[in-house]
């Protein structure tokens, strides 16, 4: 080779190599870069990132665990499994990784898989973790395991697990997960255990209301009003069990208790526009509805009760305006579901 010619060629080479270098994938840049993407949202953007990087240097440590949470972040449970099992065989005292594929089990409906994933997590950390604590009880009820629910819960909220709290607590989770027959019966437990706690009657009102057993709401609530007579929801909630048996004098005086203690909610006033509709009185059943709309301006059902009171009034443009609003409303909250 010419020694002219030489120095190009080393010349070049020393520049490709220099570029290849330069141009190196940098792991922790790119898995930088993919946190900053999973904090605004982009998901799948930070997931190609990442996966890339898998392709070109797969031995990199804890990659699989990044790729498994950004899967979770995303909302891709089952993808976030497969990662996440990962994870954890490299790394079993990953407690992150191992809540988070436990959580991922759960929403992708294999709460038998979570469990012990879950147990696992509170044994190291006793205290510290609410959301696995609740999502561990949630688990137990699906199961039918209602007893280490409780125990789950009582954690959750640092009570003795044989304590009338605790019953509470796991009453209103097995209400919120319509296990109605087993929550009546631990709030019933909660109540022989600690006749005085707040709130035990109010739920089994909630629970009798909601199954028509509207005698029996009204005693629950009327109790805890003795108990705890400056809670607003009870007095709202007594109102609404004397209005379904057309007691609207009762009803009307008990939504202004509830009104004077808390107007910073919409159901009140909603049910005193519907009490004062019934009782003949649109014109401050208008009243009412027109203050609850203006708190929550996109509820259907204020808009229909208004377009009611201006029929009533005799408003029949205000009337349609507003029931044309409020069935839109409620065909968007369908479209939503």
């Amino acid at each position: 080779m010419s020694r002219l010619l030489l120095p190009l060629v080393l010349g070049c080479a020393m520049s490709a190599a220099a570029q290849t270098t330069a141009t190196a994938t940098d792991p922790q840049k790119v898995i930088a870069d993919a946190h900053r993407q999973l904090d605004h949202g982009q998901y799948d953007e930070a997931i190609v990132q990442l996966q890339k990087l898998q392709q070109e240097q797969s031995a990199i440590e804890g990659l699989v665990r990044e790729i498994g949470i950004a899967y979770y972040k995303k909302g891709d449970y089952l993808s976030a499994i497969r990662y996440l099992k990962q994870a954890t065989k490299q790394n079993e005292k990953d407690s992150e990784a191992v809540q988070l594929l436990g959580l991922s089990y759960y929403l992708s409906g294999k709460p038998q898989d979570a469990i012990p994933l879950l147990e696992k997590v509170q044994t190291w950390f006793p205290s510290a973790n609410v959301d696995a604590s609740y999502i561990l009880g949630i688990c137990y009820i699906h199961l039918k395991n209602y007893d280490q629910a409780r125990g789950a819960f009582a954690q959750m909220f640092d009570v003795k697990r044989d304590s009338a709290a605790s019953y509470l607590f796991t009453a209103r989770m097995l209400l919120r997960q319509e296990y109605d027959p087993v929550a009546e019966e631990y709030a019933q437990k909660a109540i022989a255990l600690e006749p005085t706690l707040p709130l035990a009657h109010y739920l089994l009102g909630e629970l009798h209301l909601y199954k028509s057993r509207v005698p029996e709401a009204i005693e629950d609530f009327r109790k805890e009003l003795n108990l705890n007579p400056s809670y607003a929801p009870a007095y709202y909630k007594l109102a609404d069990a004397y209005s379904r048996v057309q007691k609207y004098d009762d009803a009307e005086r008990l939504l202004q208790r509830s009104i004077w203690l808390d107007a910073t909610t919409t159901g009140p006033y909603i049910l005193l526009g519907k009490v004062l509709e019934k009782k003949g009185e649109p014109l401050l059943a208008l009243r009412a509805l027109q203050h609850a709309a203006s708190m929550d301006p996109k509820n259907p059902i204020t808009h229909h009760l208004l377009g009611q009171s201006y029929r009533d009034l005799g408003k029949s443009d205000d009337a349609e305006r507003e029931l044309k609003l409020a069935e839109e409303l409620q065909n968007k909250q369908n479209e939503n579901r």
